[in-house]
């Protein structure tokens, strides 16, 4: 019987059993693939990540990051997470994880008690789809959604794509994940979609911001803190505003008694906008995994 360490953290919290849960195993050599997948599903968690040697031996590791039914290119606060329990192997500060999506960089804060990462690709604005889509896959009404700035708007930067909402106080209150209207803008929208769909609504209330993210096809129905949906968001704001740069902290987990703070920045750069985003992070548990 082969034995696999593991720790999970709370990540984008200061305390025990608020954030977002995270399965970290530390040294993944003999795993196969659908090892991998089938703990992801077992841990039940938003994200598992899996830790081997790096290709680039300039690199601190070969991250892979499962949620509980795929493998994912790119996601935030498992590279958050996985940073903090790995922070012995940084180099002045500095993890860099190698990872379907490219390169990610992670910053370990002074204090080490989290990490601030960025997101590997530039942005990427796509499509555009109805208001009422949108609503109907949160479960609200259309007059919900907010149009002021823009229409619900797919982005990412090295993740799977986040359908972006503006949506009232109310409207971010009363959001409940439809997934059969999750099934039907799959199949009415498949070359805007493909075969995924997360919607990350947000508000403005007062000077915060406010996030819930839905993915209930892939396994989550909601997620308590989504850093590859925060850092497209941060910089999709950045470009819709014209300006250099701007920082973000967002507020999500609220609504599932797991509140989250994410802390994002973005900027302009020649070769387009990038975003990071950061938060702290608290261990939990530790174990085995007896295979």
């Amino acid at each position: 019987m082969r034995a696999f360490p593991f720790v999970t953290v709370d990540v984008f919290t200061d305390r025990r059993f608020g954030g977002n849960p995270l399965a970290v195993l530390p040294d993944a050599r003999g795993l196969s693939d659908d090892e991998m997948q089938a703990l992801a599903a077992e841990f039940n968690l938003s994200e598992t990540t899996f830790v081997l040697p790096p290709e680039d031996p300039a690199n601190t590791a070969r991250v892979r990051i499962f949620n509980r039914t795929a493998e994912m290119p790119f996601a935030g606060h498992p590279n958050v997470g996985t940073g903090f329990v790995l922070a012995d192997r940084a180099v002045g500060g500095v993890l860099r994880f190698e990872q379907i999506a490219g390169l990610v960089e992670v910053r370990m804060t002074p204090d080490g008690n989290g990490a601030t990462i960025t997101a590997p690709q530039v942005l990427k604005v796509g499509a555009t789809l109805p208001a009422a889509l949108a609503a109907a896959c949160a479960g609200i009404g259309a007059e919900e959604v907010v149009l002021a700035q823009h229409e619900p708007t797919l982005a990412s930067d090295g993740g799977n794509h986040r359908l972006l909402v503006e949506v009232t106080p109310t409207g971010l209150a009363a959001a409940s994940p439809d997934t059969a209207a999750f099934r039907r803008a799959l199949a009415e929208h498949p070359a805007a979609l493909g075969r995924h769909l997360s919607l990350y609504l947000y508000c403005r209330d007062g000077s915060a911001t406010r996030a819930r993210m839905f993915s209930p096809l892939a396994g989550t129905p909601e997620d308590p803190a989504t850093g590859s949906a925060a850092t497209p968001l941060a910089g999709f704001l950045l470009h819709l505003s014209g300006a250099d740069a701007a920082a973000l902290d967002i507020m999500q987990g609220v609504e599932m008694g797991r509140p989250s703070l994410l802390q994002t920045t973005a900027r302009r750069t020649p070769e387009g906008i990038r975003a990071t985003v950061g938060g702290g992070c608290v261990p939990v548990l530790r174990g085995e995994v007896m295979l």
